[in-house]
């Protein structure tokens, strides 16, 4: 029996609504003297980067953590604390193809939820990016206390879609999120970039 077509979509935030330019790291790194990419290495180390999508730790604390493994490469902690928050300025960038496809959808009556691991600066960022009323729901991880690919983050995404999940559409540009959707029941599709968006259209129906 075909599967129905979906009245639902979730989707990631980043890696396909926003975007940040490498260039913005590369950057911070030169200016203080860093190797390039330590940055982002030291702060998606997953023993460091899971507490705070979780709910355990801060954005700020995180933050810090990553200066003081810095500190020694930077040449002091003020330096690294410097690094950092001047990295930390930069919120990345909409993908204006995306906003345009989730207002689409919305309007042809289709719900749609942003599905994020986040910190508790997910609120900030999204006001920064003038996408507070973007969105049906808002599934965070960091709220939530449990990170994608977890059965029961998708579970809680379906739930505030108030929607079934054979009947949800989830797209990430992470392979081991859409595996984890894909185990939940729901729909889901690899984003590889905005040329992705005739093929979500068609799936959705409207």
């Amino acid at each position: 029996m075909a599967r129905e077509r979906a009245t639902a979509l979730l989707v990631d935030f980043d890696g396909v609504v926003r975007r940040f330019d490498p260039a913005v790291a590369a950057g911070v790194e030169q200016r203080y003297g860093l190797a390039e990419g330590v940055l982002t290495e030291i702060a998606m180390q997953w023993g460091r980067l899971q507490p705070v999508l979780t709910g355990q730790v801060s954005h700020a604390d995180w933050m810090t953590s990553v200066a003081e493994a810095l500190a020694e490469p930077a040449g002091s902690p003020e330096r690294a604390r410097a690094a950092v928050e001047e990295w930390q300025t930069y919120r990345g960038e909409v993908d204006a193809e995306v906003l345009g496809f989730v207002r689409e959808a919305r309007a042809a009556g289709i719900r749609v939820g942003l599905a994020t691991n986040a910190t508790d600066r997910l609120d900030d960022d999204l006001a920064a990016l003038d996408l507070t009323d973007a969105f049906d729901a808002v599934v965070s991880s960091y709220r939530l206390g449990v990170n994608k690919p977890a059965k029961e983050y998708f579970q809680a995404a379906c739930q505030a879609l108030a929607t079934p999940p054979d009947r949800v559409l989830f797209t990430d540009d992470e392979d081991w999120s859409v595996r984890g959707a894909r185990v939940a029941g729901l729909s889901a599709h690899r984003w590889t970039g905005p040329g992705d968006l005739r093929y979500l259209r068609a799936a959705l129906a409207y």
